[in-house]
């Protein structure tokens, strides 16, 4: 029976270490000084000819709104305030189940409206169908959430980045609400996110990865690819794509883009499913060409993977700590290599998160994290892999 425990034991060790490593490993690099990123591959950058061009990019930014009614025009409106020379900016709403007072006030602002009926919504098939029905040639397209705000400057600073040559950028997407401990606790979240998987990842050449919005691409690469999009987490196919073509995704940290942040515990596990679920489509969507992507070195690709099998955060908190304290209980040298585990994963989550959130209110909520934490550990038993779906998160109130 020890026997046995011990093997136990050990393979849920061994199962949960890499992941903890892998945080632990960013979470480290993201102290490292800002440096520009390495490339890998010719086609990582535009060719450096097309930055001497006199006149700034064109932009198309796209809003695919699903029922978004509480917030799209005040999005839309706050965008509109951009400094950007008008006649290289245009945005298009793709109004999908909305309502006919929202539309006439979209119709109001200058503005393309688009109102498809699709029969299954997917924010795939809106960014498809604005591209097919957009006659007009820009030099880049924005994606940006209904519930998105941008500064006025935004345009600018983004035309900066694309004039370093960059062909895919992910701006630095941030809460604009801390309505109570389920949104705070959603944009700590983001954050570390922000620090592990973009920020550190940029920091020694890798490419950083996508978060739905607040995403640039070069225009043609994206009409070229948008129709191959078919899942609910249409980001992480983009990533896929991105990573075989080896193009690099640079991450802007100073370029703001302000989202609203889940205010229910409802709302945050609805989120954390389609986001778990999506995480282990893309898994199987990505393993296939693993083997390719070694043969040929392609350590985006590779890490991308990788990152994609990764046991989430929260739920190794929980479970390195629940299994320390019972093989304390049992047998407590074997604890030892547990307890390691959850401390390197504690002090890793804590580098990541930034210096102005590490506050002691940030402690206080520590029984709304463990509740959270049940929630995602319920979705274990609701994920249908084979589901592509789009699950909509709801707003709890209007524009902010």
């Amino acid at each position: 029976m020890w026997t046995t425990i011990h093997t136990i034991d050990w393979l849920l060790w061994i199962f949960m270490a890499p992941s903890v490593i892998y945080v632990a490993f960013y979470a480290f690099v993201s102290l490292f000084s800002k440096r520009s990123p390495l490339t890998t591959h010719p086609s990582d950058l535009r060719p450096q000819t097309l930055d001497l061009r006199p006149q700034p990019f064109s932009f198309l930014i796209l809003f695919p709104a699903y029922q978004e009614d509480k917030v799209i025009v005040h999005s839309v409106r706050q965008c509109l305030k951009s400094t950007y020379p008008q006649e290289l900016y245009h945005i298009v709403v793709i109004s999908d189940h909305m309502t006919d007072e929202t539309n006439d006030q979209l119709q109001q602002l200058p503005i393309t409206l688009f109102t498809p009926q699709f029969e299954k919504s997917s924010k795939a098939k809106a960014l498809y169908y604005a591209l097919e029905h957009t006659e007009e040639h820009y030099d880049y397209v924005i994606i940006l959430d209904a519930d998105n705000a941008v500064l006025s400057d935004f345009l600018e600073q983004v035309n900066v980045s694309c004039r370093q040559g960059h062909r895919a950028i992910q701006c630095h997407r941030c809460a604009k609400n801390s309505d109570n401990d389920v949104a705070v606790l959603d944009g700590i979240s983001e954050e570390i996110n922000n620090t592990l998987f973009r920020k550190a990842h940029n920091r020694i050449g890798i490419s950083s990865a996508l978060i739905g919005s607040g995403m640039c691409f070069e225009y043609e690469w994206f009409k070229n690819h948008v129709g191959s999009f078919e899942t609910a987490v249409e980001d992480r196919e983009m990533e896929i794509e991105l990573m075989k073509e080896h193009i690099f995704i640079k991450y802007e940290e100073d370029i703001l883009v302000f989202d609203e942040k889940v205010s229910s515990s409802e709302n945050f596990q609805r989120q954390r499913l389609r986001w778990m679920t999506g995480q282990i489509q893309s898994l199987l969507m990505m393993l296939p060409y693993l083997p390719t992507a070694i043969k040929t070195g392609n350590i985006h690709y590779i890490d991308k993977t990788m990152q994609q099998a990764l046991i989430p955060r929260s739920i190794l908190l929980v479970l390195t700590s629940f299994i320390a304290m019972v093989m304390t209980y049992i047998y407590f040298p074997w604890s030892l290599k547990w307890w390691g585990l959850f401390l390197l994963i504690s002090l890793s989550i804590f580098v990541a998160i930034p210096k102005r959130m590490r506050t002691k209110a940030l402690f206080g909520k520590l029984l709304s994290t463990v509740k959270l934490v049940g929630l995602m550990l319920g979705n274990l038993f609701k994920m249908d892999l084979k589901s592509k779906d789009f699950l909509h998160t709801t707003h709890d109130k209007q524009g902010l």
